[in-house]
């Protein structure tokens, strides 16, 4: 059946929506508490910061975050929507905390006046295909004894492609985490019934979307997407394909990981629409991996 414009809903994972979601207080803070499992009431203030991380001489880098809160204690947290494969998003995300830690002292600040920075990559594709775990909390340890060498920098993992249909015994992250990952009207006002903060989500969703203007900007950055991913796919192939001519030491390193991603899912039991759904490629593509 056609849907109609009434039916119309943007999805979180788009980053322009997840964005304008976070731009609500009780939203931001609804999902924090989810993160720092902790009660909402325990949050007293999320104030969104400049995105744009600032450059030491004008060779650096720059550094643009999707959402950047600090809480009253000083902490920030730096939340990103990913929602197209990137191959080297493990450097990425050290980059962006990197700068978000160093970025807070100034000429003449003690080190003792560094507070804590988590990073929270919310992707839509498979960054562990070695395991089923959707949601992972990344600290500095002692590699023999295990012992947490310090807090002050934490990276959160959250992959909505690894959620079951049905985590029981599970909520808190899980529970954002299948409303970031809804896609229609009727899973995202399931998900309002869970809590307060996860109505006023699925409130502002709704007026979000029956909004003209923020809807063609919506439907704009789902555009520039799709044709990132288009873009993506055809280098992947390309990058396959010279990988097959010259041993895949020539090839492009996206094909390289692909390819790397998808054996690994088969030899964990995954059968090949399986593969092609996580790794989003087709069955075809799969099947000339593998062979």
């Amino acid at each position: 059946m056609k849907k109609t414009e009434d039916d119309f809903i943007m999805l979180p994972t788009v980053d322009f929506c997840f964005k304008e979601l976070m731009q609500n207080e009780k939203v931001r803070k609804g999902f924090i508490s989810a993160l720092l499992n902790c009660s909402p009431d325990d949050i007293t203030q999320t104030v969104l910061m400049p995105t744009i991380l600032g450059r030491d001489t004008p060779e650096d880098k720059e550094g643009i975050l999707d959402v950047r809160v600090a809480l009253e204690d000083g902490t920030q947290l730096d939340m990103e929507m990913q929602v197209a494969y990137f191959a080297y998003w493990e450097k990425r995300i050290l980059f962006y905390l990197g700068k978000m830690y160093t970025g807070q002292l100034k000429k003449g600040e003690p080190y003792e006046a560094l507070k804590k920075c988590i990073h929270v990559s919310i992707l839509d594709f498979v960054h562990f295909p070695e395991d089923s775990e959707c949601y992972r909390v990344i600290h500095f340890r002692d590699e023999k004894s295990g012992k947490m060498y310090t807090d002050l920098m934490e990276i959160q993992i959250l992959e909505l492609r690894k959620l079951l249909p049905v985590e029981v015994g599970r909520s808190g992250v899980i529970d954002w985490m299948q409303f970031f990952n809804g896609k229609s009207r009727k899973e995202f006002c399931d998900m309002a019934k869970k809590n307060e903060y996860l109505d006023e989500a699925c409130n502002t969703l709704m007026e979000l979307s029956a909004d003209e203007k923020k809807r063609l900007e919506y439907e704009a950055r789902e555009r520039a997407l799709r044709d990132y991913n288009s873009q993506m796919n055809s280098a992947r192939k390309l990058g396959m394909e010279q990988g097959r001519q010259e041993g895949l030491q020539e090839g492009r390193q996206e094909g390289v990981d692909l390819a790397k991603t998808v054996f690994k899912l088969f030899l964990q039991g995954k059968s090949p629409d399986e593969i092609a759904e996580i790794s989003r490629i087709s069955e075809d593509e799969v099947r000339k991996i593998l062979e």
